[in-house]
């Protein structure tokens, strides 16, 4: 079989304008996410993890006289002509700066303030009494800031963390995969990532076969015996990563969600309405919510059909030989159809300018079994075996920094109430002379 040219025009490629405005606004829409993650961790940082670090860290100790006590009242105009009074119970206190006395009314800590001045007034019996030595911190830089208690509001902290570390991760990964795929058409786009990926993670090269350069080693396949034949083939599943990123997006976005949620709560039973908190919380509950709903949906659409297997009788595989092939669809309800391909994918990387482009393609796919109005039954999982034949002339697989050839199973099956889907099982093709090296029995020819 003659390797096709990877870099001719395929039919269909050119992308539409609808195509190009959806991929403009994916691209704003993640970039937004980016930009409102920095924007607001960089609000949090200043407002919230600075001043309470330097609380914790650059505020000196010292001994302090209490002289007074009393209820810090702070009015506070929520809308027009609506103005909200909080109450909070301090202490006057005498303390030396650099052997100087200075006195100033102490700072309350957020979780004293309340609106209600009988329990503010409460609280303030629980303080010191006058003329009792008790120790305090103040600001070296501002010797009339001094409090009582030093700690972390570790509520905040989490909300520092994760809503802005969620905004960032989200948006970023998203925008980063809209730019890479810029200017690809939907096919491109849509085609499932190859071979080289799972045998060479983190841009490793994958091992070889001895005496074969480029030809990848399969050690990786063919270490899941079969239930039936002899190895059981790895699946890949990209989606499966995209399906657990938005799971913890959702997750930690909704923890963020309750938290603010709560503090509106607590605000709301003490009589206060923040109307800025409650702004936010429905933009906020509408993504909550949101998220939830992608991930639900993706994971039902992921675990409605049921997990799919492919077992091969040999492996690895050689041109012109015979092999039989297991099909297990698991799962309930019925399949329109089921197919099963094999399929053989080019890859290219090259320059384009200042930019590195890396571009797969399909050239050469074979249907090798349709299977009509399968139903499934959670009771035992549908099983078929197929036989299929390599083309003599096949091109074995090959890897390389820049052109990889990779041989797969594909999978694609029509439910009859859920969307179509496609799983792939990734094969390698040896050389005959290679495969006879490697030591593995040979399959005898088999008709058809």
């Amino acid at each position: 079989m003659r390797l096709p040219r990877f870099f001719e025009k395929k039919r269909g490629e050119r992308r539409t304008g609808s195509q190009v405005w959806a991929s403009a606004g994916e691209a704003a829409f993640y970039a937004a996410l980016l930009v409102a993650g920095l924007v607001f961790g960089g609000l949090l940082v200043s407002g919230v993890a600075v001043p309470e670090w330097r609380l914790n860290h650059d505020f000196l100790p010292a001994r302090g006289v209490v002289l007074a006590k009393g209820l810090q009242r702070r009015s506070v105009a929520d809308s027009p002509g609506v103005v909200h009074t909080t109450w909070a119970p301090v202490v006057r206190l005498r303390f030396p700066v650099d052997g100087v006395t200075s006195t100033a009314w102490s700072r309350p800590s957020a979780a004293a303030v309340t609106p209600d001045r009988e329990t503010a007034l409460a609280r303030l019996g629980g303080l010191p009494e006058v003329g009792e030595e008790i120790p305090c911190w103040y600001d070296p830089e501002a010797p009339d800031t001094v409090v009582l208690k030093r700690g972390y509001n570790w509520a905040m902290w989490l909300l520092t963390l994760l809503l802005p570390g969620a905004l960032v991760a989200f948006g970023g990964s998203g925008l980063l995969r809209s730019v890479r795929a810029w200017g690809k058409s939907e096919e491109r786009r849509a085609a499932a990532v190859g071979l080289p990926e799972k045998l060479a993670p983190l841009g490793q090269t994958p091992a070889e076969t001895p005496g074969f350069p480029g030809v990848p080693a399969c050690d990786d396949l063919v270490n899941s015996p079969g239930t039936i034949l002899s190895y059981r083939l790895p699946i890949e599943s990209p989606e499966s990563w995209a399906l657990l990123g938005f799971g913890l997006f959702a997750l930690a976005w909704n923890a963020v969600l309750v938290v603010l949620a709560v503090g509106a709560g607590l605000d709301l039973m003490g009589g206060r309405i923040d109307w800025l908190l409650f702004g936010l919380l429905v933009p906020f509950a509408v993504v909550g919510i949101g998220g939830v709903v992608v991930f639900i949906r993706g994971l039902i659409l992921a675990t409605s059909v049921g997990p799919t297997q492919v077992e091969v009788s040999n492996h690895p595989l050689r041109p012109g030989r015979s092999y039989e092939v297991l099909v297990a669809q698991g799962g309930s309800g019925m399949l329109r159809s089921l197919e099963l391909f094999l399929e053989l994918e080019e890859q290219a990387t090259f320059r384009q300018g200042t930019d590195t482009r890396t571009e797969r393609a399909v050239v050469w796919s074979q249907l090798i079994k349709q299977w009509r109005e399968v139903e499934l039954s959670p009771a035992a999982r549908f099983e078929a075996e197929a036989t299929v034949r390599l083309p003599e002339r096949a091109m074995h697989s090959f890897h390389s920094e820049h052109n990889v050839v990779s041989w797969r199973f594909v999978v694609r099956g029509v439910p009859d109430r859920w969307p179509a889907f496609c799983r792939v099982f990734p094969v390698v093709v040896f050389p005959a002379e290679a495969a006879a090296r490697a030591g593995r029995p040979a399959v005898e020819e088999m008709a058809g």
